[in-house]
């Protein structure tokens, strides 16, 4: 397990250290990680969290962002203002960005023999152009699966193959991925999830009432040309397991892909320390006019 010390530094860094590649434009100032937030007009920075090990012997790198508008959405298209590189590693960064800072939003997979080469995510928004990169730092290593610290809080687990109970599940940032579905604008589409979790960590406030421990889904559009809307954004299901459904509904035809983040009964959402507490899902879903 990684030391405190450790996970604290990697907690600083994923917030703060980003790599300012260039800015333009007329009266243009660059917005620095730690630069006042306001409702809109503001620039989004990718951020690193760090690094965990798969069963398979490969690695998944975790990353977020950081919004710095408090009301605005921004919206950059994969290409040239939103690219991973190496090129074979584009594609799986979000496309909508909600205000303020997300934590863990998607994880890039390396080989087992990726050693001291690294990935580097670029935005480019409002004149300001940031690269972060991904590599396999010691220092770096966070405790997704195996539970924080030592403490046994391991995330959720999802799986959307609800057909049978042995289908294919997926746990921590990188998580697990389904589809295409086939969907038509203006049409409310059902996206079904089963989730279940092991209860640790649950606080007692997560407990009041006599609910008992919950894993909590919300529901994002991660990727895609329109806008996305959910019956239900949020809900709550035993950490025993249970299907949750929800209706989204596009506003354009495209390709999109929506995620699900389920977090744990600690009521953690963002301890980009540890990443020990969510799992995202993520579900490609084709629409036609």
């Amino acid at each position: 397990m990684i030391s405190m010390y450790r996970r604290s530094a990697v907690a600083i860094a994923g917030c703060f250290v980003i790599i300012l590649v260039n800015w333009t434009g007329v009266g243009a100032q660059p917005q620095l990680p730690m630069a006042p937030t306001s409702g809109s007009g503001g620039t989004v920075s990718p951020a690193y969290e760090g690094w965990y090990q798969n069963s398979d012997g490969t690695y998944s790198l975790s990353f977020g962002y950081y919004n710095r508008n408090t009301q605005e959405v921004l919206e950059i298209p994969i290409g040239p203002d939103n690219s991973i590189e190496p090129i074979e590693f584009n594609g799986t960064q979000p496309t909508r960005f909600e205000p303020r800072r997300h934590w863990g939003v998607f994880a890039v997979t390396v080989p087992a023999d990726f050693g001291n080469q690294r990935i580097e995510w670029t935005l480019n928004i409002r004149g300001q152009k940031v690269m972060i990169p991904g590599h396999l730092r010691v220092e770096w290593e966070i405790d997704a699966l195996e539970g924080e610290a030592g403490g046994g809080n391991t995330p959720p687990v999802l799986k959307f193959d609800l057909s049978e109970m042995g289908g294919a599940e997926g746990a921590g940032p990188r998580g697990i991925t389904a589809g295409p579905l086939q969907g038509k604008v203006g049409e409310p589409l059902a996206v079904n999830v089963w989730a279940h979790d092991d209860g640790q960590g649950a606080s007692r406030l997560s407990q009041a009432g006599g609910r008992g421990p919950s894993v909590t889904l919300t529901w994002f559009k991660h990727q895609g040309p329109g806008d996305v809307t959910f019956s239900e954004g949020s809900s709550r299901v035993p950490v025993a397991g249970a299907e949750a459904t929800t209706m989204a509904t596009f506003s354009a035809p495209g390709d999109y892909m929506l995620r699900v983040r389920a977090n744990d009964a600690s009521g953690v959402s963002g301890a980009g320390h540890a990443q020990c507490c969510w799992t995202n899902g993520f579900v490609k879903v084709t629409v036609t006019q």
